[in-house]
């Protein structure tokens, strides 16, 4: 665990193409445990059906997510709600509504159609809300949607390849919660190197941070990583900088 006030989220895979990306249950636990070993407080994973592809369907949810409970007992998990694994609103809500092992979160992307009915299903389940925020829009949606107080954590996510306009994004996202009225705990990442750079940022701010495969396959360095254990070893390392 990481000696800080400040959270580290592992986000494992996502579509990341990366040979250390896991897909199936085992490759899941071993990488799960490998980030919670380097620091890990909570993991965020995408499930994979059996023809390599993700899924929001019940049965690979719930094995994926008995794989990784069984390697990482009493870490909280998070799925993925995404809009790029199901985009029929109908469909996605039904699959959810059919799953049998409830994860103890989801992300759930605000500028996505369906997404405030998604959230009163989730509401419903007891499953913790991480809600989504790409974009200055999504976060506009989210401060007016009445949905804050059903949510555990603002996940503020620029994606920008930029450095510098993913700083940039992630402050105003930010500067939206606060005008707003919303005091949830934030987690804060980007993607590719920038993501580094908004991880930074956070810190400073004394927000969480996630990083993983998911969100880039390089080192603050540039280096590619060789895994999500690295990738967290260096996030846990940022946060004990600015101790």
């Amino acid at each position: 665990m990481a000696d800080s006030d400040i959270l580290v989220q592992a986000a494992l895979n996502g579509g990341r193409e990366h040979p250390a990306v896991p897909r199936t249950p085992d490759e899941l636990a071993t990488e799960a445990r490998a980030a919670v070993d380097a620091g890990a407080e909570s993991l965020h994973l995408h499930p994979y059906d059996e023809h390599n592809h993700q899924t929001l369907a019940a049965e690979p949810c719930a094995t994926a997510l008995q794989a990784v409970r069984d390697a990482c007992p009493g870490i909280p998990i998070s799925l993925s709600t995404s809009a790029s694994i199901e985009p029929d609103p109908k469909r996605r809500h039904e699959l959810i509504a059919a799953w049998t092992e409830l994860p103890d979160l989801v992300t759930a992307n605000m500028g996505e159609e369906g997404i405030l009915e998604l959230c009163e299903l989730l509401d419903e389940r007891g499953i913790g809300i991480e809600a989504g925020l790409l974009s200055l829009d999504d976060a506009r949606i989210f401060v007016e949607s009445g949905i804050p107080p059903r949510c555990v954590r603002a996940m503020v996510e620029p994606l920008d390849a930029d450095p510098d306009d993913a700083v940039e994004h992630a402050a105003a996202i930010e500067q939206t919660l606060f005008d707003g009225g919303v005091q949830l705990e934030q987690i804060h990442h980007g993607d590719g190197i920038a993501s580094w750079a908004v991880n930074r940022r956070a810190v400073v701010r004394g927000h969480g941070i996630r990083t993983g495969l998911e969100d880039t396959p390089v080192l603050p360095d540039g280096q590619m990583t060789s895994g999500n254990g690295e990738l967290v070893a260096a996030a846990v390392s940022l946060v004990a900088m600015d101790q």
